[in-house]
């Protein structure tokens, strides 16, 4: 489920692009989201390592492939956070951008 939302989202976003409204505001509502399923679904694969982890109902490197999972899923999330960054950086230069512009404009 947290897949077929980071889908949903990715493909708003590329909308966006082809539209040229992806540097506003609205594209950090789909990046939020990305993020949060990145990481609900790291806690849901931690979930299941710690559930599988007591007993001998499965081999202890199977727990331990599930760990490098959770690390890998929690990596990914930490990326899209930093491009979050550069996101609203974007957003910021471009918001000053269209302020000089139209101090431009008025000085012409």
């Amino acid at each position: 489920m947290t897949a077929q939302v980071v889908v949903v989202c990715v493909w708003r976003l590329v909308t966006m692009v082809r539209r040229g409204t992806v540097f506003s505001t609205a594209a950090f509502r789909c990046v939020h989201i990305v993020i949060g399923a990145f990481v609900a679904a790291a806690l849901l694969v931690f979930a299941l390592a710690v559930v599988l982890a007591p007993g001998e109902a499965v081999a202890p490197w199977v727990v331990l492939l599930l760990c490098g999972v959770v690390v890998a899923v929690l990596g990914v999330a930490l990326i899209v956070l930093v491009l979050r960054m550069l996101l609203a950086q974007a957003v910021a230069r471009d918001i000053e951008a269209a302020q000089m512009q139209a101090e431009l404009e008025e000085v012409i």
